[in-house]
């Protein structure tokens, strides 16, 4: 079908290389099962304290609840973005590999990013459970 398919020696060092990134890919998708389950939490409670009751603004709690939601949302947009971003890492070795080019620059760079964007969502679940924390008032 392809006359110039590339060697099985690249093919082989390009799937070996690949573990890693699967591997992380696996992970990253459960946490963001994790962020999203708590989010659904997050939400549920927001939605029983219902609206103010007789007050001039929303009671202290819902606020603390709005950014909660807030900081799992972004934790979930980054979550999002590192999958992403592994994803097009595994796609961009394989196709490099394909055309027989180097790959090991562009794989680095979207492995870094990768982690930076899931270093971001740990960040973001961090503050969310800060605030969980301090709600408790296990502080």
């Amino acid at each position: 079908m392809f006359d110039d398919t590339p060697a099985i020696s690249q093919l082989t060092t390009v799937i070996s290389q690949a573990t890693a990134p699967a591997f992380m890919l696996g992970g990253v998708a459960g946490f963001l099962s994790i962020l999203i389950s708590r989010l659904e939490r997050v939400v549920e409670r927001r939605r029983a304290l219902g609206p103010a009751s007789g007050g001039s603004g929303p009671p202290p709690d819902s606020l603390r609840l709005d950014d909660r939601v807030r900081l799992l949302n972004n934790a979930i947009y980054f979550c999002v973005l590192s999958a992403l971003s592994t994803a097009l890492l595994l796609i961009v070795a394989f196709a490099l590999a394909f055309f027989e080019a180097r790959h090991e620059k562009g794989v680095a760079i979207l492995f870094v990013a990768a982690l930076l964007l899931l270093m971001a969502s740990l960040i973001q679940l961090a503050r969310e459970v800060q605030i969980a924390l301090r709600t408790m008032h296990l502080d």
